[in-house]
């Protein structure tokens, strides 16, 4: 596994602030072998004896994206340590992802935790949300807004840095001509890590727009694409900016005959069977499972311990770069749905 080292500092930083959280969090935890047989489990351990807390997350996924699945996961298990009750609600458009912060903010949450894909849609809700004295926490998406926004930090992986180390990644690999495919039209986030793509990449970049939550639609346009290359410049990688895209595309290659090597963001259990399987040349893992977790749990550190992870500034759960070769450290954690 290989982090970019443009992040190394602030991602060391971020691993450090876990182990911190860890500590602080173990006060309400028991040690010895009970603890390890619960860490086995994705982090949990005994529920901790501060007042009980509600706590929302909002985000932006869409139907049947595995991602996000990971992050709920993490964030139970913070939730059920830190005697929160978690709610949880998503909708990819930002006008609806907004009017459930605005749910939240009615039944008076003690926290919030939101994505910014789309961060001038939640911007005046947000808004709403801190002037009722609700601190909101974002992940994963729009880094650059959350501090303007008045969240207490931001947790997620620099998206354009991200772009820029599989731009890299692409160039010592060889590669001449990219598809970018970006499976959500308006997201903040995927357009910044395209763009990084194409700023890092000695070839050529040219993104592709499908419909995320229309898998099969989404593979015959990557496949329309790639048939169509063959009569030009043939594309000779493919990057899709979730996992369940790149199986996706992976079926788009066969059908189109095309020799492109599939590189995905983002990790689950079948992104890695396709690693081992050398259908996928490597994905980026941003740690899913560490944002929902660390969300919850500063929420939690913050109205104990009046505690602010990463000092207000951005805390980096990614990107690192995994192959074939990190598949055996990482079978058994995509198969609980932890990674």
């Amino acid at each position: 596994m290989r982090t970019n080292r443009k992040a190394a500092g602030r991602t060391a930083a971020a691993l450090l602030t876990a182990c911190a959280l860890a500590l602080v969090a173990g006060c309400s935890g028991s040690g010895g072998k009970d603890s390890e047989d619960k860490a086995d489990d994705g982090g949990g351990g005994t529920k901790a004896k501060t007042p009980p807390m509600k706590i929302a997350m909002v985000t932006h996924s869409g139907e049947g994206d595995t991602f996000w699945d990971i992050v709920q996961s993490g964030a139970e298990v913070a939730a059920a340590k830190d005697n929160v009750d978690f709610l949880y609600a998503a909708n990819k458009e930002g006008k609806e992802q907004a009017q459930l912060i605005q749910s939240y903010i009615d039944q008076d949450v003690d926290g919030l935790v939101v994505s910014l894909a789309k961060p001038e849609a939640v911007k005046a809700v947000i808004a709403k949300a801190t002037a009722a004295g609700i601190p909101v926490v974002t992940i994963n998406s729009g880094a650059e807004f959350s501090k303007p926004f008045g969240a207490l930090s931001h947790i997620g992986q620099d998206e354009a840095i991200a772009g820029e180390a599989v731009g890299e990644e692409l160039t010592k690999r060889g590669k001449k001509k990219a598809l970018c495919v970006i499976h959500e039209q308006g997201n903040v986030s995927l357009e910044a890590r395209c763009a990084g793509v194409k700023k890092a990449f000695g070839g050529t970049v040219e993104n592709l727009n499908v419909e995320g939550t229309n898998m099969p639609s989404s593979t015959s346009s990557i496949e329309a694409k790639l048939q169509s290359g063959k009569s030009t410049d043939e594309f000779d990688t493919v990057v899709t900016l979730g996992a369940p895209f790149a199986a996706a595309s992976v079926k788009a290659k066969a059908g189109a005959g095309s020799n492109a090597e599939i590189n995905t963001f983002d990790l689950n259990e079948d992104v890695v069977k396709q690693l081992k399987a050398k259908e996928i040349g490597f994905a980026v893992d941003q740690q899913p499972y560490l944002q929902g977790y660390l969300a919850v749990d500063e929420l939690w550190l913050n109205k104990n311990n009046g505690n602010v992870v990463g000092g207000g500034k951005p805390v980096l759960t990614g990107p690192a770069l995994v192959t074939e070769k990190d598949v055996p450290a990482l079978e058994k954690f995509t198969a609980r749905g932890t990674r």
